[in-house]
């Protein structure tokens, strides 16, 4: 207690969103674990357990939209800690007794989980830009990359987690135990996170919802495909190409993904010393553009080579472990131009339409891995990934360009 006393006030406040986002993180990934196995224990198949989670993809749009304009409102502390409270309240719903777990009951307290993760993430996110001193860009990429980084690890673990405490204390008691450790994280949380964090100086209106920066615009639409590209091969089409082509059992399809996830979410944090931060170094459009590039042709190639006599499993792991890396790296890209961009008053309002990109990309993503998959394959599904990373990687040459000479303090 006294080492963080010494402290500066905006470290001691990074350290308490990063530790909320944390908390939130784990409960995330846990509770998506929960469900998935709890549900597939009772028979659903891979594409109906998937439909449980169309509501939390489809409120994760709107969720960003109007969080911006809410964090921009009444402050960045309110809005973490409303999908903190919110997310307890989603795994008390999925408490009630096994006769009441309809689908719909069961989608709707995901869609709740899917409004706080997005307040949690978009707080999280849109704080670190009040937090680093204006002109401190290497600090600023720095700790965008180790939040959004630890985030994506952590949700990884976060699945093993669920399972772990599914078999220890079941179903239901692995909720309540999450339920009551993200209420005190949620009480701690009122108490210390600082006041007004975010707030706008003037009360934003509702047309300023949308974005009148062309970068942030720009940014966006190439966030939309980037995000599509992942998830229209690895939300349902992977999954259920490992456990019907590979005769994978559950568990060995979730700890993989788990894997997979952490090791995704150590190179995000590592993205920084990867793209140039030791040569004092930080990313613009060029950086995105080249990134983008560099990734667009490998989902294409895994498909090709699934068409060959080669070992499919040796294609598609290794296909898969080389995507982790250089998708971490142009989604840390990503998350550090967006912070960078955004306007320090009402930082959230940037943040918010921006995400609300991903959310959208991630949408389209799970619905055409479901159809595209169940309709053509997994080799289509992949095809259509290398077209949207194509895509983002055009749309990112309309990003701006800027010295790559820095003021750091890391």
């Amino acid at each position: 207690m006294h080492a963080l006393s010494r402290l500066s006030p905006e470290v001691r406040q990074y350290l308490l969103v990063t530790g909320n986002y944390w908390a939130f993180t784990l409960t995330d990934g846990a509770l998506r674990m929960l469900v998935v196995l709890h549900f597939h224990a009772l028979g659903y198949t891979p594409l109906q357990i998937a439909a449980l989670f169309l509501f939390y993809e489809v409120f994760g749009v709107i969720t960003n939209l109007l969080g911006g304009y809410l964090g921009a409102r009444i402050g960045l502390n309110r809005t973490m800690n409303i999908g903190l409270a919110m997310q307890v309240v989603a795994l008390m719903m999925l408490t009630v007794p096994a006769a009441w777990l309809t689908i719909p009951w069961v989608m709707s307290a995901q869609a709740l989980s899917g409004i706080a993760k997005d307040l949690n993430k978009m707080s999280a996110k849109s704080s670190i830009k009040l937090l680093v001193p204006e002109g401190q860009q290497g600090t600023l990429y720095q700790w965008v990359a180790v939040l959004t980084g630890s985030k994506n690890a952590l949700k990884g673990v976060g699945f093993f987690l669920g399972g772990a405490l599914l078999a220890a204390t079941g179903f239901r008691g692995s909720l309540l135990v999450m339920a009551a450790v993200l209420s005190l994280i949620w009480v701690s949380s009122l108490v210390m996170l600082q006041k007004d964090l975010g707030k706008a100086k003037a009360k934003p209106k509702f047309r300023e919802l949308l974005s009148k920066s062309q970068a942030i615009n720009v940014l966006s639409a190439a966030r939309l495909f980037l995000f599509g590209a992942r998830d229209v091969w690895f939300v349902v089409a992977l999954p259920v190409y490992l456990s019907t082509v590979f005769g994978w059992d559950f568990w060995q399809v979730g700890g993989f993904l788990a894997l997979w996830v952490i090791g995704y979410g150590i190179v995000q944090s590592l993205a920084p010393a990867i793209t140039g931060k030791s040569r004092r170094e930080i990313p613009d459009g060029r950086s995105a553009f080249g990134w983008a590039l560099l990734l667009a042709g490998l989902p294409a190639g895994i498909a090709l080579g699934l068409d060959t006599d080669w070992s499919a499993q040796a294609v598609l792991l290794g296909g898969l472990l080389l995507f982790a890396a250089l998708f971490a790296i142009n989604s840390s890209l990503h998350s550090y131009l967006i912070v960078s961009y955004a306007k320090a008053d009402g930082v959230s309002l940037d943040v918010g339409f921006y995400y609300m990109s991903n959310a959208l990309g991630r949408l389209v993503g799970t619905l055409l891995s479901g159809w595209v998959y169940q309709r053509y394959g997994l080799e289509a599904c992949l095809w259509i990934s290398s077209a949207f990373v194509l895509l983002a990687a055009l749309i990112s040459m309309a990003l701006p360009h800027r010295d790559h000479a820095i003021k750091t303090t890391s």
